[in-house]
């Protein structure tokens, strides 16, 4: 039977990804400060808020309520109604938001439709660059629990990631190297182009080929 899709409200992004985000996997994206990696995650959470089921919204970045209510527009109150959010401010405290987390979408006394986690390696980001071991466990424990999750109760799990530049080539990639890409059963990477146009890349997909979509930032989201 065909993977249920859950959409994010974004007909391009949408359509590159077959539908939507994929509902027993994690779907990461990645790109540069600006790229839109949180208005996807704003307009994913506003789309399964509104159908009337539960967003678990994990924020380590400091989500703007202005936004979040432009993207909402006169529907932010039964926004809110359905959006559980955490604000970690450390490496310990995003362990149990994690935890809290999937614990609520696996009891299943509410309809959880997406557990969103923006940024997943920011706390993270001196252990990925380093030999800290006690760091990268800790992150690959919380994907691995958020992955179960989603395998098992059948909850997307969408997640962004930050990027660094490589010395000699420029090129951006995701922090966390191999372990976060092979946790992740979709990626996409979102590029900065002139203005207000963004590209979505679909890096990796387990039935899609490589293919991008054109996106743009506006007052109230993303067209």
């Amino acid at each position: 039977m065909p993977t249920p899709r859950q959409p994010t409200g974004i007909v391009p992004l949408d359509a590159l990804l077959g539908g939507g985000l994929e509902a027993d996997g994690l779907t990461e994206l990645y790109g540069e400060g600006g790229s839109g990696k949180t208005l996807i995650c704003l307009e994913a959470a506003r789309t399964v808020a509104l159908s009337g089921r539960w967003v678990l919204y994990i924020d380590t970045e400091g989500v703007s309520v202005d936004r979040l209510e432009a993207v909402a527009g006169a529907r932010f109150g039964e926004l809110l109604d359905h959006l559980l959010l955490s604000t970690p401010k450390s490496l310990d405290e995003q362990t149990r938001a994690v935890e809290t987390a999937t614990a609520l979408a696996r009891e299943g006394s509410r309809p959880v439709g997406l557990i969103v986690v923006d940024s997943a390696t920011i706390y993270y980001r001196l252990a990925l660059s380093s030999d800290d071991d006690d760091g990268r466990q800790a992150l690959a424990a919380e994907l691995a629990a958020l992955l179960a999750t989603a395998l098992h109760e059948e909850v997307p799990v969408l997640f962004t990631n930050q990027v660094w530049r490589r010395p000699v080539s420029g090129e951006l990639e995701p922090l966390g190297g191999s372990f976060v890409g092979h946790a992740a059963k979709t990626i996409v990477r979102l590029d900065r182009l002139t203005g207000a146009r963004r590209r979505a890349v679909l890096v990796k997909h387990r039935a899609l080929p490589e293919a991008t979509a054109e996106l743009r930032i506006t007052a109230t989201g993303i067209d």
